[in-house]
């Protein structure tokens, strides 16, 4: 086996990726070398790379990502369906490794756990490497979650699965029943497409989608939803909605549209906020309004692993209905992945595809 790795380093807000060639270390107990064979480029990926909120330097960005099994610690790793690990295997894994027996693990947190190592966000170093997306290998530590991919799921529908999917299942999970309830998703993004899709597979009674955007909005129209309500910032988003809004599901994390949000609610409802990641105003609330309409708002900051494994389920059953394949509409080389993100900053598209090169490629920047 090659005894380097190829990775885009990430050294400066907006600027060129760096290609290093990076030696590859020695495996500890239980870690597993992955070679990353294809990486979507995710809005959290975007607002780092571009300033719009802090980030570690240098590093190796990327989250989305699957890649197989290049080398297993000797004493052999275990899926989280409990699947003895082997060489070759095609793999994703959760956006972070946490110690399961910790205190915020055992409380049902594992994503706040002390010490918590997340994958594209951590410094990269000579004793820290390998630690995101935008390279040829990955190096998954003690602790990480680990999927077997289902061999029907194309390299574009399964990376997507370890930040974009997992996150929404994390939403509908914290949403409670969505049976015969009505549901405003707020964003058709990635996010809210696949909120819209995943929720229609939970027997919602009804589903609005709110954006700016009306090419978007006649995206959302493929992934399960009712009605299509184009917004601006100026709007009463509940003057156009004409029955009860018993979740709402916010993507955007833009103020506005989540104060708007909370009015449209009915008497007991909820409301998840997972867009709202990086720096934004606060919002207004009133706490009348919550209290007499018995409303609740929860935030959900990256997932539990049992979501990941509930979105491995989702896109396994419902590939053939809704066409997630097709909205990365972009591809790049890894050489190129400074292009690709200026293509991915573009809202035209949802997502952009980097694609890994062979083995033996040697290319800098």
């Amino acid at each position: 086996m090659n005894n380097k790795a190829l990775a885009m380093v990430f050294q400066q807000v907006n600027k060129p990726f760096k290609a290093n060639h990076l030696s590859i270390p020695s495996l500890n107990a239980g870690e597993v070398l992955v070679k990353t064979t294809y990486t979507t480029i995710c809005t959290s990926d975007l607002h780092t790379y571009y300033g719009r909120r802090p980030g570690t330097l240098p590093s190796i960005l990327g989250l989305e990502a699957i890649g197989e099994v290049a080398d297993l610690a000797p004493e052999g790793i275990y899926s989280y369906d409990g699947e003895r690990l082997q060489l070759g295997d095609r793999i994703t894994w959760a956006v972070y490794a946490h110690n399961p027996q910790g205190l915020a693990a055992q409380r049902g947190f594992p994503q706040k756990s002390v010490g918590l190592y997340k994958y594209g966000h951590e410094l990269l170093s000579e004793n820290n490497t390998l630690n995101g997306g935008f390279a040829t290998h990955c190096l998954l530590r003690n602790g990480s979650t680990i999927y077997k991919v289902p061999g029907e799921l194309t390299p574009p529908e399964a990376a997507l699965l370890n930040c974009t999917h997992a996150t929404v299942a994390g939403a509908l999970r914290l949403a409670g029943s969505l049976r015969d309830k009505n549901l405003l998703v707020s964003g058709a993004g990635m996010l809210g497409l696949s909120a819209c899709a995943m929720a229609r597979e939970s027997r919602v009674r009804r589903i609005w989608v709110s954006d700016l955007n009306e090419e978007r909005l006649q995206q959302a129209e493929r992934f399960g939803v009712d009605d299509c309500l184009v917004v601006t910032s100026e709007d009463y988003l509940n003057q156009k909605i004409d029955d009860e809004v018993d979740i709402v599901i916010e993507t955007t994390g833009a103020p506005q549209a989540i104060e708007q949000c909370i009015d449209t609610l009915s008497i007991g409802g909820v409301i998840i906020l997972v867009g709202s990641v990086f720096p934004q105003p606060n919002i207004s609330l009133s706490a009348e309004q919550l209290v007499r309409k018995l409303l609740t708002v929860r935030g959900l900051h990256n997932y539990i692993p049992d979501d990941l494994a509930a979105a491995i389920r989702f896109l396994r059953k419902t590939r053939n209905k809704y066409p997630f394949h097709s909205l990365v509409e972009k591809e790049f080389p890894l050489s190129e992945l400074h292009q690709a993100f200026e293509e991915g900053n573009n809202s035209k598209y949802y997502r952009v595809g980097v694609r890994m090169p062979p083995l033996n490629d040697k290319f800098t920047s």
